[in-house]
């Protein structure tokens, strides 16, 4: 019988709640992600300024928290902005 040993124990539980932590955090982000896309869809100029200030909120959280890279929530955020930014023509 192997021996197992207390800090094993220790490295399981943690990772254990960090995995829900994390699983947390991504599914919020996704939530809001998924709200600002469907404002974008339907064209509504408020509700599209609110949920991609929720969404940017979300992205960068769960990047300073290490959940997802810097990049990869940058690159999310941007094509957010993109998407929203297309709905209404610059007056330049």
């Amino acid at each position: 019988m192997p021996v197992v040993h207390t800090s094993t124990i220790k490295r399981a539980r943690q990772a254990e709640q960090r995995r829900l932590r994390n699983k947390a955090v991504l599914s919020r982000v996704k939530g809001v992600v998924k709200k600002a896309r469907t404002a974008i869809q339907e064209k509504d100029g408020d509700a599209v300024k609110t949920q991609l200030h929720a969404a940017q909120a979300a992205l960068h959280k769960a990047a300073s928290k290490g959940v997802i890279h810097r990049n990869t929530a940058s690159r999310r955020l941007s094509r957010l902005a993109r998407a929203a930014n297309a709905l209404t023509p610059s007056s330049s």
